[in-house]
């Protein structure tokens, strides 16, 4: 080594970076004496001498110049005092050739008794020189760290960029275990990779980990490592060396950004603002802060208006009217808070104000001081959970989405010791952004959902009364948020003779196209049973509207989209009955409907089939009526079919099931009523659902009465008399001679007009109805007669007379009805 040459040569046009290549160097393991102890192909390559050859004999034969003791042994101290040694030395290949060669000599290390020293060398060509001031400790000073540990995995050699990795001094490394130094480290899955090296004499290359070390115990650092064995020339493992990389902040950066990816699934799951803000507090914690809360502005939780500020829309006011829509914590119960969820906030750090959420960035705090005098000032219950739960470093970001202000998040740490670095904002305004996002998103559906909801109850009847034919009561549910609003309804129509029609019906979809076309239909329903129409003409009337509304689609709109709900309209089911008092008899005709649920006072259970139609819409099919006789005291009920299908769509066993909540007999009819929809359906469902109950009561003998009408002019004044009498019988003595004009005027037209069979029926209900059936289809018509006319004034009378007056047709002909008001 005396010939060695430690001045620099100028590098190279290839540049200096090639140089801290040494995958390729030869490398030997040499003993203090200085006997060759460890060869390696590498080795062999460059100089020409199998390991069999050169382990054992003295390194200095290899050196193709005379050696300098003295100068060797300056080179060793420099070696054993840890500091390395390199330079440039000529040495002889086996075919007696001149190399020279780049030679490093690590500080010296120990492997069982044995001092020892590993040399590496490269050859020296002209084009890869460089200056001597870059070579100089590569062992010692590379950026990665290095060490040798021998087969019981004890330091025997490591360099200073592993020493300054873990904080301990080289003195207590060597001869002692990794686990024994760094326990904030992987200490045993480390060593159980190095064993695993040992046994198979396989490399293992890149394990990544986490942990602390002495160096930075503050602080969690990443490291990437590789170990290989260390082979002497009869191919025996000696030892591991392992390599270790500081990927602290590669690892970060790849953390975070799986951070924000994986917010982006967890955050805004439902179109709810509160769960929103309660998702985003609950994902940041504790993966991100100790400690987070989310304030909305108390418009955004309003379904009123717009509900938000527009970051455009000029001066804010100093403190911010916001409540508390989510919070979560590493401690149970969320202690540091000062406000609960619902209650209402103003904070911002001092000293900012409103402006902060209208056009400010976040705020970084790296170390919150509970003693500021802004903060005890400003926010004194703040300050004191600041000092009492040790909460250190905090972040602000406001919540902005679509040029409107919606709130402001705070991040806090408090258990965890690393403060929030500039770098952590980026991340904290990513999550924010995100869940700004999906609250607007959340507010604008929570605000359109609330008007089609209020469209819907609004289309809905206020008030049912069934007069004293039926006792009435319902029930509607609507569907939960992701369903939108749909197009169930119900409807109980009084009509003459003391009949009262039902109805419940279903519009195909959902949206507001839903609910606007079912107050389209219960409209028409309305409207044709008032013109008297049995219910199997109804229902056909109802088809036809349908059939129009269907082809009033926009143009290029599908039918799949109209069957989403998103405009136009697809078709819809309906059920209509009419129930007589008097008879107590129920005519009802279905289209594509469930059919009604009859429970008999007994409690009996039964299942009517009127004759199933085809859905309304479908066009060019007749519908059926059937008939049933109800006794006194019945249940009816009808309903659509998302109260009755189950998850399995089984609408025999959801019918089954109603029908025993149906049969309790302890429950006034609104309670039973809304306990059924509430048994049958305990959590909200994509579909809305409405119940109709109806208990039918009948008109005794004593509020009925009728008598046959000769067709004879000089009847009338019989039926007249007749007819007054019972109504003062009655005790409706102040109704006697309006009475009495109206059954002269009907029956007389009756007798002039029409064919026999007359009949006169007066009933005696909320009103005094006076009914007169004839056998001819002919329709009445009200006429203005001239001032010469003989005739022609008398239903122009009778109108004027009654409270309401009408006609409708029977299979035997028709009836013409006139009601009074009972004072």
């Amino acid at each position: 080594m005396d010939a060695a040459r430690e001045e620099p040569e100028a590098p190279t046009s290839e540049g200096p970076s090639a140089l801290f290549d040494a995958s390729t160097d030869a490398a030997a393991v040499v003993s203090g004496h200085g006997a060759v102890t460890g060869w390696t192909r590498a080795a062999e390559d460059l100089l020409g001498h199998p390991a069999s050859d050169i382990v054992g004999s003295p390194a200095a034969r290899l050196l193709a110049v005379p050696s300098d003791p003295v100068r060797a042994a300056g080179v060793a101290e420099r070696c054993r005092a840890g500091m390395g040694w390199s330079g440039l030395i000529p040495l002889r290949h086996r075919d007696g050739r001149r190399v020279d060669v780049d030679l490093r000599v690590s500080a010296s290390f120990r492997i069982g008794a044995d001092e020892c020293f590993l040399i590496s060398a490269r050859e020296l060509r002209q084009q890869w020189a460089v200056g001597q001031s870059i070579l100089d400790g590569f062992l010692t000073r590379s950026p990665v760290g290095m060490a040798v540990m021998d087969t019981d995995l004890r330091y025997v050699w490591l360099n200073d960029t592993l020493e300054r990795f873990g904080g301990v001094p080289r003195e207590q490394r060597l001869g002692r275990r990794l686990r024994e130094l760094l326990p904030g480290l992987q200490a045993e899955t480390i060593e159980g990779r190095m064993r695993k090296v040992l046994e198979t004499g396989l490399p293992v290359t890149d394990y990544e980990y986490v942990g602390w070390s002495w160096a930075d115990p503050h602080r969690q650092h990443a490291y990437s490592t590789s170990f290989f064995p260390l082979v002497d020339p009869d191919n025996s493992i000696t030892g591991v060396c392992y390599m270790v990389l500081d990927i602290t902040e590669r690892w970060n950066a790849r953390q975070l950004l799986s951070l924000v990816n994986e917010a982006g699934t967890r955050i805004g799951t439902t179109l709810d603002v509160l769960w929103t803000a309660q998702e985003l507090a609950d994902f940041a914690v504790p993966r991100f802060a100790d400690f987070v809360v989310v304030d909305l502005l108390e418009p955004v939780l309003s379904t009123e208006g717009h509900g938000t500020w527009l970051t455009d829309a000029g001066p804010a006011p100093a403190k911010p009217v916001m409540r508390r829509a989510g919070m979560s914590s590493v401690r149970e119960g969320c202690p540091e808070a000062v406000a609960r969820v619902g209650e209402r906030v103003d904070f911002v750090p001092p000293p900012h104000d409103a402006h902060l959420l209208i056009d400010g960035g976040p705020i970084l705090i790296p170390d919150l001081d509970p003693s500021d005098e802004l903060w005890t000032s400003e926010q004194p219950a703040r300050a004191a959970s600041i000092r009492e739960f040790g909460l250190h470093s905090l972040i602000s970001a406001p919540m902005r989405a679509r040029n409107t202000t919606l709130g402001l998040t705070t991040f806090i740490r408090s258990r965890n010791p690393v403060s929030f670095q500039p770098d952590d904002v980026l991340v904290a305004q990513e999550l924010v952004a995100r869940a700004a996002l999906c609250v607007d998103n959340a507010r604008r559906y929570t605000r359109e959902h609330t008007a089609a909801v209020t469209l819907q109850r609004s289309l809905l009847p206020q008030a049912l009364t069934g007069g004293t034919a039926l006792e009435v009561a319902s029930s509607y549910l609507p569907a939960d948020p992701s369903g939108g609003v749909g197009g169930d309804w119900f409807d109980v129509i009084p009509l003459s003779g003391a009949r009262v029609g039902l109805v419940v019906g279903d519009v195909v979809g959902h949206g507001i196209t839903a609910a606007a076309t079912m107050g389209r239909l219960r409209t028409a329903v309305q409207t044709l049973a008032d013109m008297e129409m049995p219910p199997d003409e109804l229902l056909a009337h109802l088809d036809d509207l349908v059939l129009r509304l269907s082809e009033e689609r926009p143009e290029g709109e599908t039918a799949g989209a109209a069957h989403q709900g998103t405009t136009g309209f697809l078709g819809a089911t309906c059920l209509y009955a009419v129930y007589d008092p008097v008879t107590r008899r129920c005519t009802m005709a279905r289209a594509g409907h469930p059919p009604p649920i009859v429970i008999a006072p007994d409690g009996q259970v039964s299942y009517p089939e009127p004759p199933a139609g085809p859905p309304l819409g479908l066009g060019g099919m007749a519908f059926e009526a059937g008939e049933i006789e109800l006794a006194e005291n019945s249940l009816l009920g009808l309903y659509t079919d998302g109260l009755v299908a189950d998850a399995d769509r089984d609408m025999e066993r959801g019918m089954s099931r109603l029908g025993e909540l149906l049969s309790r007999r302890d429950l006034d009819l609104d309670t039973l009523c809304s306990s059924a929809v509430r048994e049958l359906v305990p959590a909200p469902q994509p579909d809305d659902i409405a119940l109709l109950l109806a208990r039918t009561h009948a008109l005794g003998a004593e509020q009925v009465v009728s008598w046959d009408v000769p067709v004879d002019p000089a009847a009338v004044a019989d039926i007249r008399a007749r007819a007054t009498r019972q109504v003062t019988d009655w005790g409706f003595a102040e109704l006697a001679m309006t009475t009495e004009l109206i059954v002269s005027e009907l029956v007389t037209n009756a007798i002039r007009y029409a064919e026999p069979p007359i009949r006169l029926r007066l009933l005696r209900d909320t009103r005094l109805t006076c009914e007169v059936a004839d056998g001819s289809s002919t329709a009445p018509r009200l006429r203005h007669a001239r001032s010469m006319d003989e005739g022609g004034r008398g239903l122009f009378l009778v109108a004027q007379l009654a409270h309401r007056w009408g006609a409708r047709y029977t299979a035997a002909g028709k009836i013409i009805w006139a009601e009074q008001e009972i004072p």
